[in-house]
C-alpha cells in the first residue's frame, strides 16, 4: 500500500511538472535578432514552439515604450507575468493598416490579408485582384469598427506616427489582438525590409521571411560593392519639389539619402545632420538645383511640362535643360497610390538598381522598376 502511495505521489509530480506554467522571463532564447533593422526582436523558451515578438518605441518620440505579442503554439499556455497581446497559433486572418505591411506579406507569398486601410491607394496585385472580398476598414480617424469585428481578424497590424494609433484603445476594448510594425522609423534600406521577418513570424513563416530577406540583402550588398569598385565620378543629386511654398530636404541619414550614397551619388544637401527633414525656401532650393547634376523625385510631376508649371524658375537649371530629372512614379495607381512606397520598401535592391542606372548608365542593364525619366 505504501509503495502505491509513493508511485501515485511521483505520478502527480510528473503531471505537475509537465503542465508547469512558464514564466515570461524564461522567453529569453534568441530566435531572431535583426542584422540591419531596429525596433523588434523574436525570442523563445527552451523546449517551446511559442515565441515572443517584442517591439520597442514604435513611433516618433516614443521613449521606453514596449509592445509585446505572445504567439502561443501547440496549445502552450500564456506565461505567468505576461501582460501583452496574445494570439493562439499562427495568424490566419490579418488586417493591415499600412501598404508596406501588405508588401512584406506579399514578399513571402502570404495572402492571409482580410482587411486593409485605404483600399483605393494600394498597388498590390494580390489585393487589387481580390478587392471585392477585402474589407476596407478606413483610415485616419474614420475607421469602421463594425467591419473590423465582422472580419474576425486574428491580429491587426498597426503603426504609430507621433503617438499610439487611434485604433489601439478600441481594439483593446473589442479584445482584438494587435502589434505595431515600426519599419518606417528605420532609415537603413535593408533595415526597413528586414521587418518582413517579424511579419513572417506572426503568420508562421519565419523561415521563408529569413530566406527571402537574406537574398535581398545579398543582392543589395553585391550591387553596392559593384558601384564602389567601378565608379569614379559621383553626380550631385537634388531631391524633392516644393510643398506649398516650402521645400523639405531630408537629413543626411535619411532612407532616400542612404540609397543615393550606396548608388554612387552625392546628396547635395548633406549638411543637414539634424536627423529630420528641414524646410528651405525656394531661393535656396534654386541654388542647390542649379548646382546639381540630377534631380530626383520632384513631387507628383509626370512630365517636364508639369514640373515647369510647378517650378517655372527651375526651367533654366542644367538638370532641367539636360532632362536629367527622374521621378519614382513609374508604378503609380489611378487612386493616388505609389508602389515605390509600398513594395519598394521590401525591394531596396531594385530601388538601388534603378538609382545606379540613373547615376551611372551602362553599369546595370535591367529596365527601371520604380523610376522614370521625365520627358
Amino acid at each position: 500500500m505504501r509503495s502505491c502511495s509513493v508511485i501515485l505521489f511521483l505520478a502527480l509530480i510528473m503531471v505537475a511538472c509537465g503542465n508547469r506554467q512558464e514564466n515570461i522571463n524564461e522567453f529569453v532564447s534568441d530566435v531572431y535578432t535583426p542584422v540591419y533593422a531596429r525596433g523588434f526582436s523574436i525570442s523563445g523558451a527552451e523546449g517551446k514552439r511559442s515565441t515572443l515578438l517584442t517591439v520597442s518605441n514604435p513611433w516618433q518620440g516614443a521613449d521606453s515604450v514596449v509592445v509585446s505579442l505572445f504567439i502561443s503554439r501547440d496549445g502552450e499556455p500564456v506565461p505567468d507575468g505576461f501582460e501583452g497581446q496574445v494570439i493562439d497559433g499562427d495568424a490566419a486572418r490579418v488586417i493591415t493598416m499600412s501598404s508596406t505591411q501588405i508588401a512584406m506579406l506579399d514578399a513571402i507569398g502570404e495572402s492571409r490579408k482580410v482587411g486593409v486601410s485605404g483600399l483605393g491607394f494600394i498597388s498590390s496585385p494580390g489585393i487589387r485582384s481580390r478587392r471585392d472580398s477585402i474589407g476596407d476598414v478606413g483610415y485616419d480617424s474614420n475607421f469602421n469598427y463594425e467591419l473590423i469585428m465582422s472580419l474576425d481578424p486574428d491580429i491587426v497590424l498597426l503603426y504609430g506616427v507621433n503617438g499610439a494609433s487611434p485604433v489601439e484603445s478600441k481594439l483593446m476594448e473589442l479584445d482584438i489582438p494587435f502589434i505595431y510594425i515600426g519599419d518606417y522609423l528605420v532609415s537603413s534600406p535593408l533595415g526597413k525590409a528586414e521587418w518582413m521577418v517579424a511579419l513572417a513570424e506572426i503568420v508562421g513563416r519565419r523561415d521563408d521571411g529569413e530566406k527571402h530577406f537574406k537574398e535581398i540583402a545579398q543582392s543589395y550588398n553585391s550591387l553596392k560593392e559593384l558601384v564602389s569598385n567601378a565608379v569614379e565620378d559621383v553626380p550631385k543629386v537634388m531631391l524633392n519639389a516644393p510643398y506649398g511654398d516650402t521645400w523639405f530636404m531630408p537629413a543626411e541619414d535619411n532612407y532616400s539619402v542612404q540609397l543615393i550614397r550606396d548608388a554612387g551619388g552625392e546628396y547635395i544637401y548633406g549638411r543637414n545632420r539634424s536627423g529630420i527633414s528641414v524646410p528651405i525656401d525656394i531661393e535656396e532650393a534654386y541654388m542647390l538645383c542649379s548646382d546639381a547634376d540630377i534631380w530626383l523625385n520632384p513631387g507628383n510631376a509626370g512630365t517636364l511640362a508639369e514640373l515647369a508649371v510647378a517650378c517655372p524658375k527651375f526651367t533654366d537649371t542644367d538638370c532641367f535643360r539636360s532632362g536629367h530629372i527622374f521621378n519614382n512614379t513609374r508604378r503609380s495607381t489611378s487612386g493616388g497610390g505609389n508602389d515605390y512606397y509600398e513594395s519598394g520598401v521590401v525591394n531596396p535592391d531594385m530601388v538601388l538598381r534603378d538609382l545606379v542606372k540613373i547615376f551611372h548608365p551602362g553599369l546595370v542593364q535591367e529596365e527601371f522598376v520604380y523610376h522614370k525619366q521625365l520627358d
